[in-house]
């Protein structure tokens, strides 16, 4: 099991709070198919709507004020494993099988894999590439990531190998 961490990055846009709406009600489904544990969402201010949201949906509720908002959230975490999200990320078909696949064959060694995410232009795909080499630095939206290197701080030291996983993010 893992746990899902949601970063609801500025929760007075009007539409945030029906963007933390979608990326939840997918994980509904990884619920039920035993593969997340439980939920947390990380905002940036306080919000009545993302009290109400994480209320309703038993999801624990963390203000984040500065560093790693996934780092924040694995401090509340329970799981082994953190899927890290942001409000409006939608993984696609077939994500329970590939992630449950990930986290219950993980080598040790093993800390981070990464979901295919579309690419936000050439910056974000030269970073990818990079990384795939180097490794990474710090957690994204779509990593799935031990809480142990989470809890360690907002950047990995070392860095830690990126194993791509074949399950996509869509932004709706």
């Amino acid at each position: 099991m893992l746990s899902a961490v949601t970063y609801l990055a500025d929760p007075a846009d009007p539409d945030a709070i029906d963007r933390l709406a979608d990326t939840l009600s997918v994980l509904v489904s990884g619920v039920a198919g035993g593969l997340v544990g439980d939920a947390v969402i990380v905002t940036d201010e306080e919000s009545e709507a993302a009290s109400a949201i994480a209320d309703a949906t038993g999801a624990t509720l963390v203000l984040h004020r500065s560093g790693s908002p996934y780092a924040a959230g694995a401090a509340e975490a329970r799981r082994d494993w953190v899927l890290c999200l942001e409000a409006g990320d939608v993984p696609a078909e077939g994500w329970i099988r590939t992630l449950d696949r990930f986290v219950n064959t993980a080598r040790p060694e093993t800390g981070l894999g990464r979901l295919h995410r579309p690419a936000t232009g050439w910056r974000g795909r030269l970073v990818g590439r990079v990384e795939s080499v180097t490794g990474a630095r710090r957690a994204r939206a779509g990593d799935v990531v031990r809480r142990e290197a989470l809890r360690a701080g907002a950047v990995f030291a070392p860095r830690l190998k990126v194993r791509p996983l074949i399950a996509r993010i869509d932004r709706p």
